[in-house]
């Protein structure tokens, strides 16, 4: 997962070292799935590129090899994707006010 601007000073300045270490690691594979990195996906069939996910403390500081894993998009979408839909809620109360936009009569 690309690393977002404004999160980019919170992970370690070692951290492409500390992600490289994690999927080779985990031998360029997915360590919930059998997806290989470069390989087709065995289930989405899309080309594999391994990502480092923080599994258990979400914050970017926190590199402790127990917190970090090596997870194919599929597994790692999945894995934060109650976040990313309480991400996207925040940002359609935003974008009308602070109002809910299926729930406010305004």
């Amino acid at each position: 997962m690309p690393i977002r601007p404004e999160n980019r000073a919170r992970y370690p300045a070692e951290w492409p070292l500390i992600s490289l270490w994690v999927r080779v690691s985990a031998g360029w594979t997915c360590e919930w799935c059998p997806a290989r990195q470069g390989e087709p996906h065995p289930i989405t069939r899309s080309r594999v590129v391994l990502t480092v996910a923080h599994i258990h403390d979400p914050a970017p500081e926190n590199v402790d090899p127990r917190n970090l894993a090596a997870l194919c998009q599929r597994c790692h979408l999945n894995h934060d994707r109650r976040h990313h839909l309480a991400v996207q809620a925040a940002n359609r109360r935003m974008k009308f006010g602070g109002r809910d936009l299926f729930c406010d009569a305004a």
